[in-house]
């Protein structure tokens, strides 16, 4: 399957791509194209297109892109997903920075990514790795059932 997005990826362009291939197609084929041509080449290349505006997958009311993926392809069973999650919406909703320790660092990878790679699939390839680091660190730090008043 084919999966379209806006160019230029930061943190929810990379975290969906790494998700999609790990979790839902892994033989996806992601394409980074201008914004005001996503829906005509998903249009044209019976792509599935997400995280820009009127896309198949987007935000939708304050969860990002990410989340929405997680919710459609009922991924939610897996906490370290679930808490990766937390992670991405931290980074890419501005109004929620804080709801989230690693989400301002994570932001600072994205943008720092885009300021050192120009390629966009080559940066989808080494963005990847960091998804699949904080994927690892959150396997070994998820709580499946957290105590919603510990101390």
């Amino acid at each position: 399957m084919k999966w379209v997005t806006r160019e230029r990826p930061k943190t929810d362009r990379i975290a969906c791509p790494w998700l999609i291939r790990r979790f839902i197609d892994p033989h996806s084929e992601i394409s980074y194209v201008p914004a005001d041509q996503v829906l005509a080449i998903a249009e044209t290349e019976a792509a599935r297109s997400f995280d820009a505006p009127n896309a198949e997958f987007t935000h939708r009311g304050n969860r990002c892109t990410f989340e929405v993926l997680i919710d459609e392809f009922q991924l939610g069973g897996d906490s370290a997903l679930v808490r990766l999650a937390r992670v991405v919406h931290a980074a890419d909703i501005t109004a929620d920075l804080d709801s989230d320790p690693l989400g301002r660092g994570l932001l600072a990878i994205g943008e720092g990514g885009l300021a050192v790679e120009a390629d966009d699939q080559r940066l989808l390839e080494r963005g990847s790795f960091v998804y699949d680091a904080l994927y690892a660190w959150c396997k070994a730090h998820a709580n499946p059932n957290p105590d919603p008043n510990p101390g």
